[in-house]
């Protein structure tokens, strides 16, 4: 045997079932009495789920108010006068008053939504230190340079957090009251702004740094807070289980939305006499209008919510399968046209043969 007869060898594949593609195999032969059935029984599968989604979402019941505050608009219009630049507006202070003719079913969600705001921009999105936000104290100090230009204060203090995501953090807050009896006192509902970020977001991803002597002032001395902020991290409540970069509305904000309108969650109802909903009777919303949208042609509503089994109110997963299942159907009836037409010509051909 040469040489080259024994490399060819060496080099063949073993004389297996497998590796010479002798395993027995099944293809199927789709003929008109298959095809048929599959595309009228999927098309109904997804009519029927279509349906059912489609309901769903519209069983859901909404309340929302543009507070942006244009001129005419209500209430809020002389807030909205105040926000012209891309400064922040003085603190300002409005109201929505609204009426319900019957109970509101619960559980209600309470969110904020914004239009015209770009959070899905490229380097809006990485503008931002994952490992300061998980509270590496080495981080703290020194913030990746994608943060710029808010990386450093003017004075070359670390910004805590850092980055532009941060720097621009919605800050309008919200109290719901109810006027149980015509004419009588406003009594106050309860919100609960607990669990509100993502269970991974707030367990996993978000961490103080290591507190200096029982102190979180201490552990974030030396660093500046953003820009575009009252106060600094370490003061965004006053409860120490919701303060830091473990603020829930700050950990809520810091998840980006990969469209231009969105909404975040800023409460839930479930507490004390609303556990059901929210009862009828009149409603006073009083808002502090702290955040500017005017000067990038934004609007801000908030949104009161009820939720069903599928999540919150989005008729388009309904209307997509309502969609896919009708070209299916549509599509089998043109199939089984075309195999009517020509089984009458093959069936003509066979008899005039």
């Amino acid at each position: 045997m040469t040489w080259s007869a024994t490399a060819r060898g060496a080099h063949q594949p073993d004389n297996t079932a497998f590796t010479q593609q002798r395993l027995p195999a099944w293809q199927p032969l789709l003929s008109a009495s298959i095809t048929l059935p599959l595309f009228f029984c999927a098309g109904l599968a997804f009519i029927g789920l279509g349906l059912g989604l489609y309901y769903s979402s519209n069983a859901i019941k909404e309340l929302e108010y543009d507070y942006t505050g244009n001129p005419g608009t209500g209430n809020c219009s002389r807030c909205g006068v105040a926000d012209q630049d891309r400064a922040p507006p003085p603190t300002c202070l409005c109201a929505w008053y609204f009426s319900l003719p019957e109970l509101f079913q619960g559980p209600v969600y309470l969110y904020y939504e914004l239009t015209n705001f770009y959070q899905n921009n490229r380097r809006y999105g990485v503008s931002r230190d994952d490992a300061q936000l998980s509270g590496l104290p080495s981080a703290l100090r020194h913030p990746v340079n994608e943060c710029a230009p808010y990386q450093r204060s003017a004075t070359g203090l670390p910004i805590a957090p850092c980055g532009a995501i941060a720097n621009s953090l919605f800050n309008d807050s919200f109290s719901l009251w109810h006027q149980r009896q015509p004419g009588g006192p406003y009594v106050e509902v309860p919100l609960d702004r607990t669990g509100i970020a993502w269970w991974t977001d707030y367990h996993i991803k978000f961490h103080n740094p290591p507190l200096v002597n029982g102190s979180l002032a201490l552990a974030f001395q030396g660093t500046a807070r953003p820009p575009n902020w009252p106060r600094p991290v370490y003061q965004l409540s006053t409860d120490p289980n919701n303060t830091g970069f473990i603020n829930q509305d700050f950990v809520v904000w810091m998840r980006t939305a990969a469209l231009p309108t969105f909404r975040k969650l800023y409460a839930r109802i479930r507490q004390g006499n609303y556990s059901a909903g929210l009862p009828r009777g009149a409603y006073r919303v009083n808002i502090t209008y702290n955040y500017p949208v005017r000067a990038f042609g934004g609007h801000k509503r908030i949104i009161f919510s009820s939720i069903s089994w599928m999540g919150g109110k989005n008729p388009f997963l309904g209307i997509v399968y309502l969609v896919v299942g009708s070209l299916c159907i549509l599509t089998g009836f043109v199939m089984l046209v075309v195999y009517i037409r020509y089984q009458d010509q093959n069936d003509e051909d066979e008899d005039q043969e």
